[in-house]
């Protein structure tokens, strides 16, 4: 006797739904290895939208930083599951899984990404808004010490997708060569904003943003001082102050290019000073710049 199609389909269907969910899906991340931010948000308001960053940081932090638990760890999992921050696709993205120091310094870094690029490129919560900054410096401190006894583990980050870069954005320009930082300081896009707009008295200005965030008195930073870190970190090809950030800065007139060359200034201006320690993307237009060219 033959089946009939509906027949088929309904057993193929009643199969396919009897098949556990989790076989078809990479499993998220387990909860207890991601680190915690060691902070809430909230911490005496100042009433214009601010609040106390982390112990130890010394400046205020939009008062919705750090975001909930569950909104990061979503945003983790799928940073995870794609290989490279999703809202900033060239920072690549590791997430090992073992229980050796450096693992849990790579994973404290992929928070901070996480972190940093919530809602887009650069847009997000500061590292002050979390204590992972002071964490990582200890456990850094810690294998530079070599008093710690960290298993020989085998690594086992989720697998990468790496993203070819196109032939547009290689140049013949030496990286390091004088005439390669002429051209760098040449193509830097403007910050489009100055420091020190309409200050509350509590270090505080306007940011870029009409109604927006406040922002620290100093950013965005001077000119010459923006240029010459980024030159640096192009030069270097990562951040030079977080080094687990790459930094790409092609030389020619294609979109592309002009995109990387934004996100090389984002990266630069938000680890000015050490990682994650700068000036946020609201204290410059680069981020609608950025959108400007979608």
């Amino acid at each position: 006797m033959k089946l009939s199609s509906f027949a088929i389909f309904v057993a193929t269907a009643a199969y396919v739904s009897a098949y556990p969910l989790s076989q078809w899906r990479k499993r998220d991340v387990d909860p207890s290895i991601v680190p915690d931010f060691g902070f809430e948000s909230g911490v005496n308001p100042t009433g214009t939208g601010d609040c106390d960053g982390a112990p130890g940081t010394n400046v205020k932090i939009p008062c919705f930083c750090p975001p909930p638990r569950d909104v990061m760890l979503k945003a983790l999992n799928e940073n995870i599951a794609a290989g490279h921050c999703v809202n900033n696709t060239v920072v690549s993205f590791d997430f090992p899984k073992d229980d050796s120091i450096q693992s849990e310094i790579s994973r404290i870094n992929g928070v901070l990404v996480t972190l940093q690029n919530l809602r887009g490129p650069g847009v997000g919560c500061p590292a002050a808004s979390t204590t992972l900054n002071a964490r990582r410096k200890a456990l850094q401190d810690q294998l530079a010490s070599g008093n710690t006894n960290v298993p020989a583990a085998t690594v086992t980050p989720v697998a990468t997708t790496s993203t070819p870069v196109p032939a547009a954005t290689t140049t013949a320009v030496p990286a390091g060569s004088t005439d390669f930082r002429a051209q760098v300081a040449a193509l830097a896009p403007e910050l489009g904003f100055e420091s020190g707009v309409n200050p509350d008295g509590t270090g505080n200005c306007d940011g870029a943003i009409p109604g927006g965030p406040k922002i620290p008195c100093q950013c965005p930073p001077p000119r010459e001082e923006f240029i010459s870190q980024l030159q640096d970190n192009a030069v270097a090809g990562k951040a030079v102050h977080n080094p687990d950030v790459k930094v790409d800065f092609p030389l020619d007139d294609s979109v592309a290019s002009k995109k990387s060359r934004i996100i090389a200034s984002l990266i630069t201006i938000q680890n000015l000073r050490g990682p994650g320690v700068g000036c946020p993307a609201v204290s410059t237009t680069l981020s609608q710049q950025l959108e400007a060219l979608d």
